[in-house]
């Protein structure tokens, strides 16, 4: 039997390109059952998830909000000024006329030595202390009440005159009327005339800068406080030993020391 020679190029071309096919079905069954890595599934995997911000989130830095006028025509707001305090004047219960008068923008007040210059009912109230220090009585000049003349700065419990008492040197007292007597022996100041606050203060260093003090006046202070007193007030600014104020219709203000 003779074969044809003419048939066996394309018998083999055939046969190789099946076995080409039955090796490639292996390989695109294997790819197909393993985890899929593409390459932009990878990358997309590497990078960082993107975040949205909400819409109605303000990202702008603080302080670049530019505030937006008010529409033409609508007038400013209105911005009530605060109301000024107004101060009550000084009173004598409140001790605020006690309180030394140095003001070192202000004139100092004359200094006034002639008793015969004091109204009468001021003439007449400073005669009678002097002459209760005299006989060592003052209890009826002290009054009661809201009349009552003040003695101390601050709250006092009890009787005024057992109070004064407790700051003499003395069980009697009679320390303390004298030194109250030296000090309506000194010179006086008339302050505030003209209004509700207007007083004759007595001795007249409650008004004066004590370094404006005169030789002689400091020999007048001296007779009142001792040196090393004058060095301590010398310190705070004023004079703030006993101080003694009636009013110009004769009532006896205020004796009292202190700051």
């Amino acid at each position: 039997m003779s074969f044809s020679m003419s048939g066996k190029p394309r018998g083999l071309v055939l046969c190789i390109s099946f076995a080409a096919c039955c090796a490639a079905i292996p390989l695109v069954v294997c790819l197909a059952s393993s985890p899929a890595y593409a390459l932009s599934e990878i990358k997309r995997e590497e990078l960082p998830p993107t975040v949205t911000p909400p819409a109605d989130d303000d990202m702008s830095p603080p302080g670049s909000t530019v505030p937006m006028p008010n529409p033409v025509g609508t007038p400013p707001p209105t911005i009530e000024p605060a109301a000024p305090n107004e101060a009550e004047p000084d009173s004598p219960a409140d001790g605020g006329v006690t309180r030394p008068r140095v003001d070192p923008e202000t004139p100092v007040p004359e200094v006034v030595y002639d008793l015969g210059k004091l109204p009468e009912p001021v003439r007449r109230m400073h005669d009678l202390i002097v002459e209760a220090c005299k006989g060592g009585d003052i209890e009826p000049l002290i009054g009661k009440g809201d009349s009552a003349t003040q003695i101390s700065l601050t709250d006092i419990d009890g009787d005024a005159i057992a109070f004064l008492k407790g700051l003499s040197g003395d069980p009697d007292g009679q320390e303390i009327l004298a030194i109250l007597e030296e000090v309506l022996d000194a010179g006086y100041v008339h302050l505030d005339a003209g209004t509700p606050q207007e007083l004759y203060v007595w001795p007249y260093f409650f008004a004066l800068p004590l370094d404006k003090l005169d030789a002689k006046q400091r020999v007048e202070l001296f007779k009142i406080v001792t040196a090393g007193d004058f060095d301590d007030m010398k310190q705070f600014g004023a004079y703030i030993f006993y101080r003694v104020g009636i009013t110009p219709t004769g009532q006896w203000t205020f004796f009292v020391a202190g700051d």
